[in-house]
């Protein structure tokens, strides 16, 4: 598009914005309020919402006006939502990093039982109101993420989500951004397939679950818990010891003793070099060398053959073959590894489907840009919640009595000595 065609592209949108005016005008005349609230950009987007109808544009922002005109929008202050904001069900996190802000919803499933939905209403447009007066001149949008962990029912989730979303696409059209549900119910996804086609910002609205971004936890590091990381074992910090009698590994060996002992002619212990042995740890004539008995056990392995001289191997022979009755093992047989094919030739490629060349070679699923599309918000997701400064967000008057009181109050420091 050349510049003669984005300025006439300009004049034609002008040219729309003023019809729309003109149309609402000729109903009923607009309070100052409402026309700071119809400005060039919000009747902007109100026509791209309506594909440039100006006709439909204006019926929208008239049903708009008087919308927000039974609800109050311009009367509505925190002090009515003070039990809701000292539990952080609704709040502005913070901007991301193309400074649109990010608000979050973390409400409960008894939330609607116990308050009405004028209530809910009313709260969602203060919370978008304040997200709003936040922005800078050139953002237009913001972000919401919704928290479902607190649900265990999937409709009550999605009653409250679709009325979300249905008041700022009539409403607000052209402001959202992104929209996320974080863990919803189980049977949530069989709801919101069936009913995604119906709603309009199912396009932005995108379902992630927190299990998936375990991996980027800062504090995802055994070594910072020492009772964890001390129920591991790490085959690193042992050295490996010499053999001592007929077998040894890096941490267990076997010995048979070298003098005559019917009970126990043979131990099995641990050879660890750690520094929590107790006792020598050097081999004595009276056994292998003691260990810790936490980590360590000496079992008993004496069976008849074993109560003969070591040096008569006759003896041996005949008592095993008198007691045990020989068994013949299964025979050894060797794995045959089967020969490879010959690759084959490739297909020419005359012979392979049109489809391939319109292929792409890396899919990425829907779940997999979801994810993707969640990430730069995670941390306002993981952030805590802080009353003050979200407060501190907010302009008078959604801020109530304290912002509009507090600036206005110039205290002089008085000493002790003088309040008396």
């Amino acid at each position: 598009m050349g510049r003669k065609e984005q300025a006439d592209h300009k004049d034609n949108i002008a040219s729309s914005v003023e019809a729309v005016l003109e149309l609402i005008r000729k109903q009923t005349p607009l309070t100052v309020k409402q026309e700071k609230f119809c400005n060039y950009a919000c009747v902007e987007r109100f026509l791209k919402g309506k594909g440039d109808h100006v006709k439909k544009a204006a019926k929208q922002l008239r049903a708009c006006l008087s919308w927000r005109e039974s609800i109050g929008t311009e009367h509505l202050i925190a002090d009515e939502f003070s039990a809701e904001l000292s539990d952080g069900l609704a709040y502005v996190a913070g901007h991301d990093d193309e400074s649109r802000p990010v608000m979050i919803f973390r409400m409960k499933q008894d939330y609607q039982k116990l308050h009405s939905q004028k209530l809910f209403t009313r709260l969602l447009v203060f919370t978008l109101e304040v997200a709003i007066s936040t922005m800078p001149k050139n953002v237009q949008q913001f972000v919401m993420l919704f928290d479902a962990s607190f649900f265990r029912s999937a409709s009550a989730f999605m009653n409250l989500l679709l009325a979300a979303l249905k008041i700022v696409g009539e409403y607000y059209p052209g402001r959202l951004y992104k929209a996320f549900v974080i863990d919803p119910p189980s049977l949530f996804a069989y709801m919101w397939k069936g009913v995604r086609p119906f709603v309009e910002l199912s396009t932005v609205t995108m379902v992630v679950s927190s299990l998936d971004f375990e991996e980027s936890l800062d504090f995802n590091d055994l070594a910072a818990y020492p009772r964890a990381s001390s129920l591991r074992f790490d085959p690193s910090t042992i050295k490996s010891t010499a053999k001592v009698g007929s077998c040894s590994s890096s941490r267990f060996s076997f010995t048979v003793s070298h003098h005559f002992d019917s009970l126990k002619p043979w131990y099995l212990s641990l050879t660890d070099t750690s520094a929590s042995k107790v006792g020598p740890t050097t081999p004595s004539s009276l056994g292998p060398a003691l260990i810790s008995p936490l980590n360590a056990r000496s079992f008993s392995f004496a069976s008849p053959i074993g109560r003969a001289p070591r040096g008569d191997i006759n003896g041996g022979r005949l008592a095993r073959k008198s007691l045990f009755p020989s068994t013949p093992l299964p025979q050894r047989v060797t794995a045959v590894t089967p020969k490879r094919a010959p690759p084959k030739t490739p297909r020419p490629s005359f012979l392979q489907s049109p489809a391939m060349f319109f292929r792409k070679e890396s899919h990425v699923s829907r779940a997999d840009r979801c994810r993707e599309s969640f990430l730069p918000f995670l941390k306002f997701y993981r952030r805590p919640y802080d009353e003050m400064i979200y407060r501190s967000k907010m302009r008078p008057p959604l801020g109530g009595l304290i912002s509009i009181v507090s600036p206005q109050l110039r205290r002089r420091h008085v000493s002790v000595s003088q309040r008396y």
